[in-house]
């Protein structure tokens, strides 16, 4: 988890956000993201680790978001997220 593959940012509205898991509880989320004009709607689904980030999540709900990402690849369990993308930050846009 040290080097991520890729780093980016995607801007949208948050459609699910909940805590999963038996033994290694983790935040997964879907991303509904802004369409092009003319063009279909995207989800992307992500993985956040920290409590902190998850709560700005939580109270951002409803809102259109960026959410800020490293993407790893080949992690070998579902105890760090269930995803390969996992965000780092995210901020409100007006």
């Amino acid at each position: 988890m040290n080097w991520s593959y890729s780093k980016g940012e995607r801007a949208g509205y948050i459609q699910k956000f909940s805590q999963k898991g038996w033994l290694c509880k983790t935040w997964e989320g879907e991303l509904q993201m802004i369409p092009v004009p003319g063009a279909v709607p995207e989800k992307f689904l992500f993985s956040v680790r920290g409590d902190n980030v998850a709560n700005k999540l939580n109270s951002a709900m409803g809102k259109k978001i960026s959410l800020y990402y490293e993407q790893h690849k080949g992690v070998p369990t579902k105890c760090f997220g269930e995803t390969e993308y996992y965000v780092t930050d995210m901020k409100t846009i007006e």
